[in-house]
C-alpha cells in the first residue's frame, strides 16, 4: 500500500468547491445559504463540484455565519406508539425535503420538569421552530407556562392550541361508527384509548356524536390501553353486552379483541363487526382484513413543517385539521 493510498483523505472545504466550480467562495456561501441570486447555470456548477469532491455542509458553522441552523426541534412526550412514532419519521422526512434537519428530544409527559428540560435543550441547540409530538393534556399544560421564542407548532394534540395540527380524529371516528351504522348495525361499543389521552377523548366524542346524529342509544364504552393485549381482555365486556359491533380506538385494540372473540367462538364480521383506527401496515393482514380508518401522517408532517418554515406567513390551510379516510376490508357485515 503507498503512502499516498494510505494517508487519511482531507475533508473537501468551501475554498476546494470553489476552485473545481471556477467560482468564488462567496459564491459558494450563496448556493450553500439558497441566496436567491445565484444564477441557476452557477448553482449546478457549485452543486456538481460539492458531489464530486464529496463536500459536507457543517451546519454548526453556517450557523454562525448566517444565525440560521436550519434544524427543526422535535419534542416528544410518548413515542412508543404507532401515531406519534409515524409522525417522528415523516416529520424526519419532510423537513429534510425542506432542506432542514431535525433534533428530537423526549420527555416524560407527567413530568413538567422533564417537559421543560426538553424544550430548554432544543432551544440551546438552535433550533428555528420546534414540533411537540403532545398526545397529553399535560404536556401542553406544561408549554403553556413557557415562553418560546421559536415558533411551535402541535402534534396529536387533537387540534388543541393555537397551533395545533392533527388529523380529524373525530371526524374519523365518525366514519367508523357511519360505516357499522350504514351496515345495520344499532348496538355499537365503543373500545376506548385512555381517558388521559387527547385524541382517545376526541375519538370518544366522535363515535358519541355520530350515534346521537343517527338517533341510536350509545352501546357501552370500554377502556382500553392501546395494547392488543387490553383489546384481548375487553372481548369478554363485549360479548356480555351484546351488542353487534365495536368501534375500536385504535388496531392494535381491534388486533387483541379480534383473537378474543375468536377463543369465544364469535365469528368477525358475521356474529360482530369490527372497525379500527390509524391503518397500521398489519391491518390488511388481520384476520380478518381489518376495516379502518387511515391518517395521513405525511400530509400532517407536511403542514406542521410548512406551518414551521412559513412562521407568521404560513398558509392557513396548513394549520388546518388533516382529513381522515375510511379504508372498507372484511371486518363489516350486516348483523344477522
Amino acid at each position: 500500500m503507498s503512502e499516498s493510498s494510505g494517508a487519511q483523505r482531507r475533508t473537501a472545504g468551501v475554498r476546494d468547491v470553489a476552485a473545481l466550480a471556477g467560482v468564488s467562495r462567496q459564491t459558494v456561501s450563496r448556493v450553500l445559504n439558497d441566496h436567491p441570486e445565484v444564477a441557476a447555470d452557477t448553482k449546478e456548477r457549485v452543486l456538481a463540484a460539492m458531489a464530486e469532491l464529496g463536500y459536507r455542509m457543517n451546519n454548526a458553522a453556517r450557523a454562525l455565519g448566517t444565525r440560521r441552523s436550519r434544524t427543526i426541534g422535535i419534542l416528544a412526550s410518548d413515542a412508543l406508539q404507532y401515531g406519534p412514532s409515524r409522525s417522528i419519521a415523516a416529520i424526519e422526512t419532510s423537513a429534510r425535503g425542506a432542506g432542514y434537519w431535525v433534533s428530537a428530544a423526549f420527555a416524560d409527559a407527567g413530568d413538567a420538569a422533564a417537559v421543560v428540560s426538553a424544550v430548554d435543550h432544543l432551544i440551546a441547540q438552535g433550533v428555528e421552530g420546534i414540533v411537540v409530538v403532545a398526545p397529553h393534556a399535560r404536556t401542553l399544560e406544561a408549554l403553556d407556562a413557557l415562553d418560546v421564542n421559536v415558533p411551535v407548532v402541535t402534534l396529536h394534540s387533537a387540534g388543541r392550541g393555537s397551533r395545533g395540527l392533527s388529523v380529524d380524529q373525530a371526524a374519523g371516528a365518525r366514519l367508523a361508527v357511519a360505516a357499522l351504522a350504514d351496515a345495520g348495525h344499532t348496538r355499537i361499543a365503543h373500545l376506548a384509548g385512555p381517558a388521559d389521552w387527547l385524541e382517545a377523548e376526541s375519538r370518544a366524542e366522535g363515535w358519541a356524536a355520530e350515534l346521537d346524529a343517527r338517533g341510536l342509544q350509545p352501546g357501552p364504552v370500554i377502556v382500553g390501553d392501546w395494547s392488543a393485549g387490553s383489546g384481548y381482555s375487553a372481548a369478554a365486556a363485549v360479548r356480555e353486552a351484546g351488542v353487534t359491533a365495536v368501534f375500536a380506538a385504535n388496531d392494535q385494540m381491534a388486533l387483541g379483541l379480534l383473537s378474543g372473540l375468536h377463543e369465544a367462538g364469535l365469528s368477525v364480521p358475521a356474529d360482530i363487526s369490527v372497525v379500527g383506527f390509524d391503518d397500521v401496515p398489519d391491518a390488511a393482514y388481520y384476520w380478518p382484513k381489518l376495516t379502518t380508518v387511515r391518517q395521513d401522517f405525511d400530509e400532517l408532517a407536511r403542514r406542521a413543517v410548512a406551518a414551521l418554515v412559513g412562521g407568521a406567513d404560513a398558509a392557513a390551510s396548513d394549520l388546518a385539521p388533516v382529513a381522515p379516510e375510511l379504508v372498507e376490508r372484511e371486518s363489516v357485515a350486516a348483523p344477522r
